[in-house]
């Protein structure tokens, strides 16, 4: 057994090639994370140039044993080396293992076990940066050269700084700042980015002027009728509340939400114009549904025949979301009944999902379209229609809570991920939201459909089926 300690990913990429060099399995590996963050990068350069000296006198300048490894678990590894879990380096050797001795594709299984794992961390770690680039907060200090410099302070989850620290030279290259962890530290000086070891929260300034800018841009943007506290608290973490000067005023701006939203409703026409005007007092699917059929928070109420609310077992762990109903839909009441239904229903029973089993809803409840003599072609609803019917979707989503959700089309993705998102560059990419663990994006029906060439449309209805699929693996 070989004992082996690492502490970042140059210095457990380096062991691994002489690992593998010397055909070592896994299960003869102990890897074991050192404490120090940082020294070992230093060390990581003296034990190589060390190396490279003693090869250089004796004469051996053999190449060592070069291994082809797939770009993806480069990346991935990166990652996943900034986690906090000792276990990371163990795993990452065997997935490589696995990867040089013949499962060269093995990071296309979703489902194994050791990708699953690492996938979960780079997630975590994904997320830790995103929150690090939210809640820096920095504060003014003064220098002895009368020049300005901030400083923050901040406790992330896992050891993120060197993939975090990049952002902020960009993002603030005009000004000289320190990012202080209890990892290590990154200092800016408007030329160069280096780092440093961490330090505690302590050597952080605590307050300056700029605490009342962020307490007025806060105040300014906080929304009453869309609190959510337990929301809020998942997105923004109690833990980091004592660096953030906004997070002094949450319980005020909580306490008087009520008259606020009271207040915008006398003040402003437009926004009791949207479906949360409508909504019952109780709110399960059930009396959704009634009320649904009372709902003219837009013009589509004007011309379509009916509400088309969605369908399915109230514990349904699988939710599938698409833009709004068709033609038959409208006529029928029932989401998915149509030709892009009968695609949805296909390639469900292909993917092994029962329909029953799942619940069918869309964004938008009310048909738009544009007559052509007899015929009602599907018009796309636009943002205010969208934005107008949203609470219906929001409200059936509370009340089943399901594992995971599937967005088909655009559409239904920008509703629930953001308007940024692009579905032709980010399908098939697990995201969490609010309203469930997973959500996935993929295909709506219609739009395969619709699409000309054969070639491309059996591509999508064979991403569609396995996205499909991946949707009921995570709600298992």
């Amino acid at each position: 057994m070989r004992f082996i300690h690492v502490a970042c990913f140059d210095d457990w990429r380096s062991e691994a090639r002489g690992l593998l060099s010397d055909q070592i399995p896994p299960t003869e590996v102990h890897w074991s994370a050192e404490d120090d963050q940082l020294g070992l990068f230093d060390q990581i350069q003296e034990k190589a140039a060390t190396e490279k000296e003693t090869e250089s006198r004796s004469g051996n300048t053999e190449p060592s044993t070069r291994f082809s490894v797939p770009t993806p678990f480069l990346d991935l590894a990166g990652h996943v080396a900034c986690h906090q879990d000792p276990a990371r380096w163990q795993l990452l050797y065997q997935t490589l293992w696995r990867i040089v001795h013949g499962e060269r594709r093995l990071l296309e299984i979703s489902t194994d076990d050791d990708v699953h794992l690492l996938q979960l961390m780079r997630k975590a770690v994904t997320r830790d940066v995103h929150k690090m680039k939210a809640f820096v907060r920095f504060r003014k200090i003064e220098t002895e050269a009368s020049a300005e410099t901030y400083i923050a302070w901040h406790r992330p989850d896992h050891f993120i700084m060197r993939l975090a620290a990049p952002f902020f030279s960009r993002r603030f290259k005009g000004m000289s700042w320190t990012i202080l962890t209890p990892h290590e530290s990154a200092h800016w000086n408007q030329q160069q980015l280096t780092y440093g070891p961490g330090l505690p929260a302590s050597e952080a300034p605590k307050s300056d002027a700029l605490e009342d800018l962020w307490k007025t841009y806060y105040a300014s943007i906080f929304n009453p009728a869309r609190i959510k506290v337990d929301m809020m608290k998942r997105e923004m973490p109690v833990r980091h509340w004592p660096t953030l000067p906004e997070a002094t005023l949450i319980d005020d701006l909580i306490r008087d939400a009520p008259s606020r939203v009271n207040e915008m409703i006398e003040n402003y026409e437009g926004f009791s114009k949207t479906a949360a005007h409508y909504l019952p007092i109780k709110q399960d699917l059930r009396s959704l549904q009634q009320a649904v059929s009372k709902c003219q928070a837009c013009h589509l109420c004007n011309d379509a025949t009916q509400a088309v609310f969605g369908v399915g077992p109230e514990n349904a762990r699988l939710v599938l979301v698409g833009e709004q109903p068709g033609d038959r839909e409208d006529i029928e009441g029932e989401p998915f009944v149509g030709p892009a239904g009968e695609l949805l229903n296909t390639s469900l029973h292909q993917a092994g999902i029962e329909r029953r089993e799942v619940y069918l809803t869309n964004v938008v409840k009310h048909f738009k379209f544009e007559r052509r003599g007899k015929r009602r072609l599907h018009k796309k609803p636009d943002s205010r229609e969208i934005y107008a019917c949203r609470p219906w979707l929001e409200s059936e989503l509370a009340a089943l809570r399901p594992k995971t959700v599937i967005c088909l089309g655009a559409t239904a993705a920008q509703a629930l991920l953001g308007r940024d998102f692009r579905l032709s560059q980010q399908r098939g990419r697990i995201r969490m939201t609010e309203w469930s663990q997973q959500t996935i994006a993929t295909w709506h029906p219609a739009a395969i459909l619709r699409m000309p060439d054969k070639n491309r449309k059996r591509e999508m209805v064979q991403q569609l089926i396995q996205d499909l699929k991946r949707g009921a693996e995570f709600s298992e």
